[in-house]
């Protein structure tokens, strides 16, 4: 295995080998001739000069990255066997700072240029259109970061900088002369001859004095450390060497341990801990695609610290594009750490206005399917992991499910997502799949329970109807997981309903399930009828606007339904913590309940008897049996409404008690002689 060469732990102290720092060698020999630049090009320098871009730094990882082009240039140029001059000069690039000068300095050993690349790299932009673009943005204020972008010539960022710059540069070729360009960015620059320059290019930035620090040790140095750190060139400051990390995403996966990737992690993340799952993928179609990708074992947002940035860092050729990119991964994928390179962006300036969104969406559109699916590989590979991931990471999956447009996609992320079930033991999870699996012949949905506790679902009314009858039950304790199934209406095509919503219907899955029953004392129709009619009018019209006999419940005496629990819970919510709390007063009327009895439940047949020997009590009883079913529907905003009835109908209770047990005890003392 190929040893990757990590230094993590940068030395505090290196000693400044001279081979790597800056010589003053080149002196100019011939006569300098005048050029104009370009019409455009001088009308872009115009704007760069004026542009009030924030940072300014962006113009080192600029030509860090020109050098870094030129070096792999000649490197393939080697490769060829091609002869090329001062061949013993290193592929590296080194940089040197003079606080006392003002100066900023950067020279590589790559490819070089002829005179003739001189005028045309550095005084032309031959790009079609750059005069109609250019012509654009004098009228429109676009910023110059775009305008440089556009046409790749990062070259003149050095101009937001500098009030003058030189440039000495040779080409590879044995034969080739050095040359000087020099411009103040007024619109004409000069090229002379000049002696003593070694292969490669050298820029020499004269720095304004409002940006001299530029020329500080410790601002070039960090900015390096932050964009550049992954160069695949040695990178020199003052002598000392910088970049002392490999890519790893450019390495072989075969070559990558689990210590490499522990290490590479907590670097990036700033972090000690290990990293869960670490994924790389390499693609060179529909795009170029180098990447590692990692799922931290701690996720601070878990434990209530905040909502976490997003921590994907985006690279090309190395080079830091975006750190924390906006639109690589999906707001829901924002615990992912690592590092994404593709050569196939375009780029401006900045390098953080990414200007093709069609094909960043593309990149970002294979990145979550390859992730979705390495998740799924995970979950067959190790159920026990990915199950411990999903109890403490599935919210994200979930928020993926309803903001993701895609249905497909929607589908993929909810293969993941686990639940409890009414035939797994508490605390066993299945997957939507499992649950198609295990489905009876004749069943056409997936059913699912909302409830706060296993304890809950198990006895909810809205369950009893469906667990007669031995049909599975997905059980929900998350209080999104109604707005996820219904993002996700279906799966596989089968529908996704909650229990409580079913019961609203007429099937014969769960129809009937009192005649399962028939042992037990009933209401006669017509005395059910009559309790119905003496109900609604008890609770009048506003308050329950339908009422009717259940089929499909045995242990419990009623139970609430409405069109959509969960809608309907959700806007309870709502308009409970928004200003106009004044709709609670019409809840019923939006909600439209129904309630549904059970004439052979105790209660009800005892509430049969009162209505007629004790209306008082009755009536509130009716009432009380109203508010628990709202209770047990989550629908009842306030309890606290019903604790002055509660103790009245207590108080009945115990004096109708005390009542009997005074009549036991007066017929006891007449029994006793």
């Amino acid at each position: 295995m190929r040893v990757l060469f990590f230094r993590f732990v940068f030395q505090q102290t290196e000693e400044v080998e001279n081979v790597h720092v800056i010589s003053d060698t080149e002196s100019v020999t011939g006569e300098s001739v005048r050029h104009e630049f370009q019409a455009e090009t001088r009308q872009l320098l115009d704007i760069v000069a004026r542009s009030l871009y924030s940072e300014k730094e962006v113009f080192i990882r600029e030509i860090v990255s020109n050098s870094s082009d030129a070096l792999e240039k000649l490197r393939q140029v080697q490769v060829t066997g091609q002869q090329i001059s001062d061949s013993d000069s290193p592929l590296e690039i080194h940089l040197t700072t003079d606080e006392e000068k003002g100066l900023f300095i950067i020279q590589d050993f790559g490819i070089g240029m002829s005179k003739d690349e001189l005028i045309n790299n550095l005084g032309t932009i031959a790009r079609s259109g750059s005069k109609a673009f250019i012509e654009k943005a004098k009228h429109e204020s676009i910023d110059a970061q775009n305008i440089i972008g556009q046409f790749g010539v990062g070259f003149y960022s050095t101009f937001m900088v500098g009030d003058k710059i030189d440039v000495f540069t040779k080409s590879y070729e044995p034969s080739a002369s050095g040359y000087h360009w020099s411009s103040d960015g007024s619109g004409s620059y000069e090229i002379a001859e000049a002696e003593g320059v070694t292969r490669g290019t050298k820029v020499i930035i004269h720095l304004k004095s409002d940006d001299r620090r530029f020329s500080l040790k410790t601002t070039v140095e960090d900015i390096i450390r932050c964009y550049s750190n992954f160069v695949g060139f040695p990178i020199y400051l003052n002598g000392s060497r910088l970049n002392n990390i490999d890519a790893l995403w450019t390495s072989s996966e075969r070559d990558v341990s689990e210590t490499d990737h522990s290490q590479f992690y907590q670097f990036i993340s700033n972090t000690s801990d290990e990293p869960r799952y670490s994924l790389m993928y390499k693609a060179d179609a529909p795009l170029n695609i180098r990447s590692v990708l990692y799922v931290p074992s701690n996720i601070p947002e878990m434990f209530g610290f905040g909502r976490m940035e997003l921590g994907v860092s985006l690279y090309s050729r190395k080079i830091l594009i975006q750190s924390k990119a906006q639109k690589i991964l999906p707001e829901w994928l924002r615990f992912i750490r690592g590092v994404v390179d593709s050569e196939d962006i375009p780029l401006n300036l900045s390098r953080e206005l990414l200007q093709d969104s069609a094909l960043i969406q593309k990149l970002s559109d294979v990145l979550v399917t390859k992730l979705l699916r390495y998740f799924l590989e995970q979950s067959r590979k190790d159920e026990e992991k990915f199950t411990k991931f999903m109890k403490e990471c599935g919210n994200y999956f979930r928020e993926g499910v309803v903001t993701d447009q895609s249905p497909s996609r929607r589908e993929d992320i909810a293969k993941l997502l686990r639940f409890e079930s009414s035939k797994e033991r508490p605390g066993n999870l299945k997957s939507l799949m499992d649950y198609i699996s295990g489905m009876k012949e004749d069943q056409k949905e997936i059913f699912f329970l909302s409830a706060p506790s296993r304890e809950l679902a198990e006895s909810s009314p809205y369950y009893e109807a469906l667990k007669a009858k031995d049909v599975e039950v997905l059980f929900t304790y998350e209080e999104n997981d109604e707005v996820v199934f219904a993002a996700l209406k279906e799966f596989q095509k089968k529908n996704i309903i909650s229990a409580e919503n079913y019961l609203m219907g007429s099937d014969p899955l769960t129809d009937d399930v009192i005649t399962d029953q028939p042992d037990i004392e009933k209401l006669s129709e017509t005395e059910t009828n009559e309790l119905m009619d003496w109900i609604q009018n008890t609770l009048g019209k506003t308050k329950c606007q339908n009422i009717k006999e259940s089929k499909r419940l045995a242990s419990h005496p009623a139970m609430i339904t409405v069109p959509d629990m969960g809608a309907a819970r959700r806007w309870l919510k709502f308009v409970k913590s928004g200003p106009n709390t004044d709709l609670l007063k019409m809840k019923f009327e939006v909600l439209q309940p129904t309630f549904e009895i059970n004439p052979n439940h105790e209660i009800v047949r005892s509430l049969n008897t009162l209505k007629g020997s004790n209306p008082m009590l009755a009536e509130l009883l009716v009432n009380q049996l109203f508010d628990n079913a709202l209770i047990t529907a989550g629908l009842l905003d306030d309890p606290r409404e019903m604790v002055g009835r509660l103790n009245t109908l207590l108080s009945k209770v115990m004096t109708r008690l005390n009542i009997e047990e005074q009549k036991k005890d007066k017929q006891q003392t007449i029994i006793t002689p």
